[in-house]
């Protein structure tokens, strides 16, 4: 049985304490009034184009003129709302992106259940222990989702006062159109069926995997759990759509896509690919996962580079089509996030796609775990700035910067995430001896076309 380790143990709660201080000091500072809010402006380096009060038009009419120093405070407000909310979004890029790996990490664990796959019964116990992120992870979704619901915070434009009042000066008429979806009982309730339909499969599918090593009943233990994963399967593809239209696109009520669930999906996806090969490599060189070989790293490798490349053909597709419409409520999106966001959105795009394929495609590198880290720790970056540029032109305008909000939010869930992970590991036998597809996956070996043939001519 594998031990958690003390001194990983501290380094994750000391992660954990960091990351929580961070964001309780961001929370803390935020600015609380207008002048505050002023005082930001005066001081800061005007970088991403905003404009400040001293250099607001005129605008001088007879009857309702606006004066500079109107403008003024209205951009000053509004640079309030985007500040305010700017821990608020940092938290929330974070808490989306660890929650969607653990969920992805057990979607792809039960799509190997249902496949009947036999290579990857090794690291059944890898992603069941990586998955139980999943709890803490719905635990502040939860939080989040609660507080939203009751205004104390303003991540979902649509949720504010007046919005569906056409009686109101904030009335929205297209957000009002939507009322049918966009209502705050509804958007609760969903939310709190996605959360609690996940941990339920989470926790049955862990509890009978682990009875499947002892289970003595001509596998029928194995069978339920089939069973279970296809009903699994059949939720999650639905859920995660919705749940992408929800916490997601939902912040930008004006603006819809009927590819974005994929696009999530796969930005997700290829994340958790990437964390479920780290985790594995991890142990396997402590000695804990004797029976990992290079063709499961080689697999994993494969499936990181096949999924970063249809990460990509969502991305282009969704894109080209917008473009070549260019239809303002859809362009809209991708204006907002070249213009201001333009260094991340591009870097973004580098990282996910160009560099995973120079890296990524020659067969031989896929089997070195030195190399898969590094294309890794690429990938994972590059996907959490995918994650960040969907949330935060929404939440924050263009009031953007990489500071202690993000630092602190990001120490605070991978802290959580060694722990949890490396803990719910501890708590089981490495390899899943019940499963009757256990002798297939520790004699795995990929078949490589170039090696046979060098073989043959020998």
């Amino acid at each position: 049985m594998y031990q958690f380790s003390g001194k990983l143990k501290t380094f994750s709660i000391a992660l954990m304490i960091i990351g929580a201080l961070g964001v309780g000091y961001s929370f803390l500072t935020a600015p609380k009034t207008v002048e505050d809010a002023k005082e930001i402006m005066a001081s800061q380096d005007d970088g991403h184009g905003a404009t400040t009060a001293h250099d607001t038009p005129v605008l001088d009419t007879h009857n309702n003129a606006k004066t500079s120093e109107h403008l003024g405070d209205e951009h000053a407000e509004h640079v309030l709302h985007a500040l305010k909310n700017k821990p608020w979004a940092a938290t929330y890029v974070a808490l989306f992106f660890f929650l969607g790996i653990s969920l992805l990490v057990l979607a792809f664990y039960a799509s190997q259940r249902v496949a009947q796959a036999g290579w990857s019964v090794v690291l059944f116990r890898v992603m069941e222990a990586i998955s139980a992120n999943i709890v803490p992870a719905s635990i502040l979704m939860f939080v989040v989702v609660m507080t939203s619901a009751g205004h104390l915070n303003h991540l979902f434009t649509w949720m504010g006062e007046g919005v569906f009042d056409p009686a109101s000066d904030n009335y929205d008429a297209i957000v009002d159109g939507k009322k049918w979806w966009l209502n705050v009982p509804g958007w609760t309730i969903r939310s709190v069926v996605y959360l609690l339909g996940w941990n339920a499969y989470r926790f049955i599918i862990r509890k009978n995997s682990i009875k499947e090593d002892t289970a003595n009943d001509g596998n029928k233990t194995y069978k339920k759990n089939f069973h279970a994963s296809v009903i699994f399967l059949v939720f999650f593809m639905v859920t995660e759509s919705m749940m992408s239209w929800d916490w997601i696109m939902g912040l930008d009520p004006h603006w819809f896509s009927t590819l974005f669930g994929w696009y999530v999906l796969a930005t997700l996806l290829v994340s958790a690919l990437t964390v479920i090969a780290f985790v594995t490599i991890y142990l396997r060189s402590k000695g804990h996962l004797p029976f990992v070989n290079d063709s499961h790293i080689h697999d994993l490798a494969k499936f990181m580079f096949g999924f970063s490349v249809f990460w990509t053909y969502l991305w282009f597709a969704q894109f080209m089509l917008i473009w070549y419409a260019d239809m303002s409520e859809e362009t809209v999106y991708f204006i907002a996030r070249f213009n201001d966001y333009k260094l991340p959105f591009l870097s973004m795009l580098v990282m996910n796609f160009v560099f995973p394929i120079l890296l990524l495609i020659n067969s031989d590198f896929k089997s070195k775990p030195w190399f898969v880290v590094i294309g890794g720790l690429v990938i994972l970056a590059g996907h959490y700035l995918d994650v960040f540029i969907m949330i935060m032109p929404a939440t924050v305008g263009d009031q953007w910067f990489f500071g202690i909000p993000e630092i602190s939010a990001l120490a605070f869930f991978i802290g959580l995430f060694i722990f949890v992970t490396f803990r719910a590991f501890a708590k089981a036998p490495p390899l899943a001896t019940g499963n009757p597809f256990l002798e297939e996956s520790t004699h795995f070996h990929y078949y490589n076309i170039e090696h046979e043939g060098e073989e043959n001519q020998h």
